[in-house]
């Protein structure tokens, strides 16, 4: 087969696990990056010849895959056929797998001027379908239309430490970068004889009874996955070196308390 001139999204090479073992961030990271979501059924599969697959990774097969539209999740009406590349694992005989007839779900860019040929958003954005993938998917790209969404986290711009009256009373503001300028902050309130609190604010009344976000939402994925771990040098605006190490103790507590972005897969680039 000659070559063709399809666009393959980012270039990256994705060992893709098992469809059920995916996490919240695996799936919100796909359809963060996708125009279009959609579930569809494979038609005909060609492997590519090694040097039609550059940088492709031991034990990996290109192909260029035909299938069947079945329904868009999210983003514009796809014809009833859309072709795309994908990169799939080897079988332990390094056969390609059989892939006819399989029901997938798609996460891919459209192509301009191309109409059916899509751009996977990386190698291994092919996932094998499932009820549980579809409706977690579903709920993610439901959350991320809402006008309420979370937007995309860039950073921590400022950090405001203040002490209360009392000893061991203090409360510190984060103030974050957002990719659209919306509003996002972080409070972290210490009271005498209380646990320590916290936050999270979208908009920009900062209010001291904010709760943290539930984890696995559209919120906890932009703060756990994207704020840096510690808190950047010079973010702080307290004055003295014990307002800024209050600071620096706060945000550290808003990082352990967000835990652990999991992931199954390499990132997708944004």
């Amino acid at each position: 087969m000659a070559a063709q001139p399809l666009i393959r999204g980012d270039g990256s090479d994705v060992r893709v696990p098992f469809a059920g073992s995916l996490s919240y961030a695996d799936l919100a990271a796909l359809a963060d990056a996708s125009q279009v979501v959609l579930r569809a059924q494979v038609k005909k599969v060609s492997r590519l010849k090694p040097e039609q697959a550059p940088g492709l990774a031991p034990g990996m097969a290109r192909l260029l895959v035909e299938a069947r539209t079945q329904t868009v999740l999210s983003g514009a009406a796809q014809g009833e056929a859309v072709r795309y590349l994908a990169d799939v694992s080897l079988d332990a005989k390094g056969n390609v797998p059989n892939l006819k007839k399989q029901i997938v779900l798609l996460f891919a860019r459209t192509v301009p001027g191309r109409p059916g040929e899509l751009a996977l958003v990386d190698g291994g954005a092919q996932i094998p379908w499932s009820g549980d993938i579809e409706m977690r998917t579903r709920a993610i790209l439901t959350e991320m239309l809402s006008t309420e969404a979370a937007p995309r986290i860039l950073g921590v711009r400022e950090v405001l430490h203040v002490p209360g009256n009392l000893v061991g009373e203090g409360e510190t503001q984060v103030f974050l970068q957002t990719e659209n300028s919306a509003p996002v902050s972080l409070t972290v309130v210490q009271r005498p004889g209380m646990a320590k609190a916290w936050g999270v604010s979208l908009s920009e009344i900062v209010d001291q009874a904010v709760r943290p976000p539930a984890r696995d939402t559209l919120t906890w994925y932009r703060l756990a996955c994207f704020l840096p771990r510690s808190m950047p040098p010079g973010a702080s605006l307290s004055g003295s070196a014990a307002h800024v190490r209050a600071a620096a103790e706060d945000y550290a507590f808003v990082i352990r308390e967000l835990g652990e972005c999991t992931r199954t897969r390499p990132a997708v680039p944004r």
